[in-house]
Parts: C-alpha cells; structure tokens; sequence
C-alpha cells in the first residue's frame, strides 16, 4: 500500500510514492484530498445585561487563507466588519447562532451559551470531523471536540469564529437601540457600564434585559 507521509491535520496535498514502472513511464503521482474540516466555535455576549448570546461555527478553507485573523477583542470595529465580510467570503462554511433572552433567563447563561454554540455546529453546512471551542466548556456534540483556552488567540478557526459572533451582536445592539433608543445599547452593547446601569435604575429593564441577572433583578425591585 502507498504510505502517507507524516503531516498536520491541516495538509492539503498528499504524496503517493512513486509507482512501479510498467511498460511506459507512470509519473509521480501528486493526489489532493478534501482539508481536514476542523470546526473553531466561540461565542460573543455572555457578560452583557441584555440581549441574545451569540455562537458562530467555521470551517475554513486553507486555499484560501485569510490575513490578520486576531481575537475580536484586539480588533478595532471597522477591520472586524472588513474581515467578517472576508471570512463570510471565503471560508468553506460558516454558521452564526443564537440563544435567546428567554432561554438564557430559563437554563442559565453557561447552558444558554453552549446551547447556541451547539446550533451553531449544527448549522453548518459542511460536517466538521473535528470541532475546537474557545474555553474550557464543550456543547454536546455528535463528532470529537477539544475546549482550548484563550484559544481565539491561538487557532485561526476560532479566532474567525470570534469575529464573526462579535459583529453579529454588535449589529444586534444596533437594533436593539434603535428599538429601545433610551437605553444606549448602541454604545455599551449590554455591558453592565455605569451608564447603562443608571438607565437600568431611571427606566427599568425593557424586555430584552436578562431577569436572571443580578442587576436587572435589583432594578425591578421597589425601592425603599
């Protein structure tokens, strides 16, 4: 049998040793096999007071890399929508998913948060052998997963993947403002900042604020 030789799952081309010689010259044979379809998954909006968490699910094409892939938190707003459109463009597939307010006040924001990044992976529209998640948590998943920390900031996989949820969330917020215009999520983006917290105090919580928060749960008391 050929013998393949060592290499990353990564690899794209495989070398077939060369074949015996019949009656004619029989050329070495350069056979190219699928990518190894490596899954990067993480998540955007477990923190905020408000709002959907986000997953996103990709598989990218090693054909055709991608420059500049960094944790979304290292990036500024403008290169994330650039490379979001880039990574949409070029990647085998991608998937963004959500869980919604009343599934993270229901289960918790851990279980919420597994929860999209499940649908996020069953989203898409390629099977991944192998799916590599942000964390030290993993969804219950059908194929092999491995929870890498920090590890938007080691596989390019998941760093896409963190682009891709973060933009989407911003872009929730936007409508989420433009929805609730008193609340300022176009600026804190849900955060519990000392802005939005005051708002949370003046206003009450709108129906997008997180009731099993702390913070949202304090501002629907009465007061003294």
């Amino acid at each position: 049998m050929p013998s393949r030789k060592s290499s990353k799952a990564s690899q794209l081309l495989l070398d077939w040793p060369e074949l015996p010689k019949t009656r004619g010259e029989l050329p070495r044979v350069r056979i190219q096999r699928p990518p190894a379809l490596v899954a990067g998954v993480d998540e955007a909006g477990r923190g905020p007071l408000a709002g959907p968490v986000v997953a996103a699910a990709v598989i990218l094409d090693e054909l055709q890399p991608i420059r500049g892939l960094a944790d979304s938190k290292l990036l500024t707003a403008a290169r994330r929508e650039l490379l979001y459109a880039e990574i949409c463009a070029k990647a085998l597939c991608v998937c963004i998913a959500e869980a919604s307010v009343e599934e993270i006040d229901r289960h918790n924001i851990l279980q919420a948060t597994l929860l999209a990044m499940q649908r996020a992976v069953g989203g898409l529209r390629l099977a991944p052998l192998r799916v590599l998640v942000d964390g030290n948590r993993l969804p219950a998943l059908p194929m092999p997963a491995d929870a890498i920390v920090k590890g938007d900031a080691k596989v390019a996989s998941i760093a896409a993947a963190s682009i891709l949820a973060k933009v989407h969330r911003d872009r929730l917020c936007a409508a989420l403002h433009a929805q609730f215009p008193g609340y300022g999520f176009d600026g804190h983006k849900g955060y519990a900042t000392p802005e939005h917290l005051a708002v949370l105090r003046r206003l009450g919580p709108c129906s997008a604020h997180r009731r099993s928060f702390a913070p949202v749960r304090s501002a629907l008391e009465p007061g003294p």
